[in-house]
């Protein structure tokens, strides 16, 4: 319930021209529940209202500044043995329970026998600080400040003839604890993600890289939402100029809310009409700190999994966490079949179009006897009949993704079979295009990012058209703007295409292949790095030698 004649008196206690104009507009009010306009009025100023000595004003003005929102709890008590009145406020579901019963049990029961200094005398946060030193106690001066204390899940003590209001931490949002990256697994390498909680993505950071060097900056986003976004980098390690371009770039960023990191990931990055991510998203740990330790920056947005890593190039787009985990001779094997897929998930459809359709003669006779058969009777063109099973499998895929997971996986392969063998059978599409098909969506699977995907796939409907209407002619002209493109595109000034283009001899063994760890002692040449060594030059494992009568001895560099 909101008290309007304590509102007003808080007003006018405030002694400003507006604060006055604003309690002739809740005088005028009847009933209790303030007017919208008038809330709006009162929540436009919040930054400027002080707190007040009146503990009973400060209720009322916080009361109606949240609305009267019943989840808003005030527990009245007093404290001291002069007992001296006060108000604890949080907000239910938000702050921890626990943590509220301490401080509850602190201020009521561990001071009765204890005097409270009266307001003006020896009272300040110290003495509360000595009755609660479980809390870590900040004084506030303005309601704005308040508000926000509140919503962040902290508790806000008001006492009487206090104009401060006491903050203390008791943050107790919903959270999950860390599991295994839905969209990132692996088989060998840590098993735990990122979650919702932007403390709790921070200390998985932290667990793994132990170095006083580690820099974090608070960024508040959003003029509603208020989501706290972390820039995270590692000093001597990260450019200068890197770190002040992301840090300007997320300053200048007004928007009323921010529910996920591709909000952020649109307003950053360097291009907005490509289809290729700019900006490297991952849930895993490991791989941010890997790529801070070759001077990238990392972007902890609250309330996603995600944390987002740049600068990113499509090489980095395209390796995964587990190439640094196995074997180094099996990692290359497994990056070179990568690289082969990719170039089959965007242009496997396409190619089949433009031979069947324009280039039959590059066919070998009996494969070509075989394709004519296998479409005698399909009444569409090749493109049509690639372009309406593409879409039938994107349908699907969708599908499996918006389906609950019991279902989902199952729903989309049996889909794909049951369909692609009733299509073949009503002579609506030939054999041959669905198995072009499938193997264009395993192709698609191999990719490591998400986001790498959907570019891909995008990019697999625009070559089958050009290779439907010009052939062959069609796909190499958009090889060449592809190619054009990407050279075009940097994230925050390092071109896209690095190491590869331009050229970086050095980089290239950890491209298309990864050679042993002892062997890339340097950091990325392409990264504008103040620190390139990466290790010491004695890590080559040797055979112990042997001496004489043939025991092994000691192993030599």
């Amino acid at each position: 319930m909101i008290e309007q004649a304590l509102v007003v008196q808080y007003l006018r206690r405030w002694q400003v021209e507006r604060a006055n104009i604003l309690a002739d507009r809740v005088a005028a009010c009847g009933g209790a529940q303030l007017p919208e306009p008038v809330q709006m009025d009162l929540a436009a100023e919040k930054d400027n209202m002080p707190v007040s000595p009146a503990l009973a004003e400060n209720r009322a003005i916080v009361r109606a500044l949240l609305g009267a929102s019943e989840d808003v709890m005030d527990r009245p008590l007093y404290v001291g043995s002069n007992r001296l009145p006060a108000c604890l406020f949080y907000v239910n579901g938000m702050a921890d329970r626990t943590q509220i019963m301490l401080i509850l049990e602190a201020l009521t029961s561990q001071s009765r026998n204890d005097p409270i200094p009266p307001p003006g005398g020896a009272l300040n946060l110290e003495t509360f600080q000595q009755l609660i030193p479980s809390a870590t106690i900040t004084g506030v001066g303005s309601m704005g400040q308040v508000l926000e204390a509140l919503l962040n899940g902290d508790s806000v003590l008001f006492v009487e003839g206090l104009t401060l209001a006491l903050v203390m931490p008791t943050d107790g949002l919903p959270k999950r604890q860390p599991d295994e990256p839905t969209t990132e697994p692996t088989v060998r390498g840590p098993k735990d993600g990122f979650t919702e909680s932007h403390v709790e993505n921070l200390a998985l950071i932290r667990r793994r890289l132990r170095d006083d060097r580690l820099r974090v900056e608070k960024f508040t986003l959003g003029t509603r939402t208020h989501t706290t976004v972390l820039l995270v980098y590692l000093l001597g390690l990260a450019e200068p100029g890197i770190v002040n371009e992301v840090r300007r770039r997320v300053s200048r960023i007004q928007v009323d809310s921010v529910l996920e990191s591709g909000y952020i990931e649109e307003l950053i990055e360097d291009e907005s009409f490509t289809l290729f991510p700019l900006v490297k998203v991952t849930e895993r740990p490991d791989v941010v700190v890997a790529g801070m330790l070759e001077g990238k920056v990392a972007l902890i947005t609250d309330g996603t999994p995600h944390v987002m890593l740049m600068p990113s190039t499509l090489v980095a787009e395209l390796q995964a966490a587990e190439d640094y985990y196995d074997r180094w001779p099996t990692s290359s094997f497994i990056r070179t079949l990568r690289i082969i897929y990719v170039f089959i998930a965007f242009l496997g459809p396409a190619t089949y179009v433009a031979i069947t359709t324009y280039h039959q003669e590059l066919i070998p006779t009996n494969l070509l006897i075989t394709l004519i058969t296998a479409r005698e009777g399909v009444p569409f063109p090749a493109v049509i009949e690639a372009l309406a099973m593409e879409l039938t499998m994107e349908a699907l895929r969708e599908a499996g993704v918006r389906l609950p997971k019991v279902v989902g996986q199952a729903i989309s392969i049996v889909g794909a079979l049951v369909i692609g063998d009733s299509a073949v059978q009503a002579g609506l599409v030939s054999p041959v295009m669905v198995v072009v098909v499938a193997l264009t969506a395993i192709a698609s699977f191999i990719i490591p990012l998400y986001a790498m995907s959907l570019a891909v796939r995008v990019l697999r409907f625009a070559f089958v058209v050009l290779a439907g209407v010009f052939g062959f002619f069609g796909i190499v002209v958009g090889l060449m703007a592809l190619y054009v493109h990407l050279v075009s595109l940097r994230s925050f000034g390092v071109p896209y295409l690095s190491p590869m283009i331009p050229p970086s001899w050095g980089d290239q063994r950890d491209v298309a292949v990864r050679v042993p760890w002892w062997a890339m002692r340097r950091r990325p040449r392409f990264m504008p790095l103040g620190n390139r060594s990466r290790m010491g030059l004695s890590n080559r494992p040797h055979a112990p030698e042997r001496k004489e009568g043939g025991k092994p001895g000691a192993a030599t560099d």
